[in-house]
């Protein structure tokens, strides 16, 4: 009989680390960031609370890692959806219409606009925006021809939000996204 190989530390650690994740984003879903205790946590991703405070610093550190790998989830998709034969408006309004599909996936509207913003500073999620769909956007309006492109990202970044939030709570989509393409279209030189 052989012996199965030995699984790394780094590997074990990699997978506790996942299942830690995992675990917090489905009871951060259920229950909210607030309602969601650690011992809860820990019992769901089948750890003890060392294992725990050993890959994150508390329940806020892994709550964070959670929305960044939710973000990159998202600009992942975004970044997916175009091509290089597509002009930059019909990129942006593709990469929006993927962040609206994107935000489709059970639980992702509520941890994205609700509970992130109720439960980490701003500075957190500016930093994750910047890397990941804020960044995607802002470059998206620079190659368009917005020369400051920030505050346009922003707007537009707030009202993609607010329709996805509206989306996930059962609005049809396709209005959503019609008032999106013209809000974009509106913003080009």
């Amino acid at each position: 009989m052989q012996d199965t190989p030995r699984r790394s530390q780094r590997d074990r650690s990699e997978t506790m680390r996942a299942a830690l994740m995992r675990a917090g984003r489905k009871l951060f879903i259920e229950h909210g960031f607030s309602a969601t205790g650690t011992p809860e946590i820990v019992a769901e991703a089948g750890v003890t609370r060392g294992a725990l405070y050993h890959h994150f610093s508390d329940k806020e550190a892994l709550f964070a890692a959670v929305i960044r790998a939710e973000a990159e989830a998202i600009a992942t998709e975004i970044e997916s959806s175009g091509g290089p034969d597509h002009s930059p408006i019909d990129a942006l309004i593709q990469g929006g219409e993927a962040f609206l599909a994107a935000m489709r996936a059970p639980g992702r509207a509520r941890l994205m606009l609700v509970e992130a913003p109720a439960a980490l500073p701003s500075e957190t999620l500016a930093d994750i925006d910047a890397a990941t769909g804020g960044r995607t956007l802002e470059e998206g309006l620079r190659a368009a021809g917005v020369q400051d492109a920030r505050i346009p990202a922003a707007l537009l970044s707030a009202a993609y939000d607010r329709a996805a939030l509206a989306i996930s709570q059962g609005d049809s989509p396709e209005p959503w996204q019609q008032a999106l393409q013209r809000l974009v279209a509106g913003i080009l030189p």
